[in-house]
């Protein structure tokens, strides 16, 4: 029996993320590594289209009662995202060193 595939979808927020993150890497190492890291994150996201419930909620919103977001880690990156129905929106795609409890308020809490 084949597993329901899902419809992964990025927010423009997460694009935003990815483009930054891109450029970046990019402009500070090097266009391969920038291309690697794209290609790996992309796998990763596509991974969700099969087991979108595979990830555990982010700790900063689960300490809030909040547990409809779930993670997925590529270190250092966390890829953020809440399945609605059979899509999952991916929501946020960030370095997981950052301040993520101000960037999850900015993003997801207003």
């Amino acid at each position: 029996m084949a597993a329901t595939a899902y419809e992964v979808r990025l927010t423009q927020g997460a694009e935003s993320d990815l483009q930054a993150i891109y450029d970046y890497v990019f402009e500070h190492r090097s266009p391969a590594q920038a291309d690697v890291l794209l290609g790996a994150v992309l796998e990763v996201v596509d991974t969700l289209q099969r087991f979108p419930d595979r990830g555990v909620s982010p700790r900063e919103l689960a300490a809030l009662g909040i547990l409809d977001y779930r993670q997925i880690l590529l270190p250092p990156y966390r890829i953020i995202y809440r399945v609605i129905g059979a899509v999952v929106y991916v929501s946020v795609i960030a370095d997981g060193r950052r301040d993520m409890r101000s960037l999850l308020e900015q993003r997801l809490l207003r």
